[in-house]
């Protein structure tokens, strides 16, 4: 299980990278999800394993893990984390990849 924070303060880089990979193996696991993040983020297949470490790849999975309300609710209920845990995930890795 994933640490669940409060703040972004108080989630390391490295259990925010933890939850954005947990939530990449989700995505894979599920029905058709892959196929919809590589379709909407650009990102090949290819790139995505060869990338999926890097804090850009993994906001993007972030991004689209929030963007499904279904799919977000199903990882959060499997016990990666809850969804306020995903958004300070997301945010702590943008600003690693020294984005917003």
């Amino acid at each position: 299980m994933v640490l669940r924070s409060a703040t972004s303060g108080s989630m390391t880089e490295d259990a925010a990278a933890t939850l954005a990979l947990d939530a990449l193996a989700f995505v894979a696991a599920s029905e058709g999800a892959l196929d919809r993040l590589v379709a909407e983020s650009g990102i090949d297949a290819a790139d995505l394993r060869a990338r999926a470490a890097e804090p850009e790849v993994l906001v993007a999975v972030l991004d689209f893990l929030l963007t499904s309300e279904a799919l977000l609710v199903e990882f959060c209920d499997g016990g990666s984390g809850d969804v306020r845990a995903v958004h300070i995930a997301r945010h702590v890795l943008a600003q690693v990849r020294g984005g917003a």
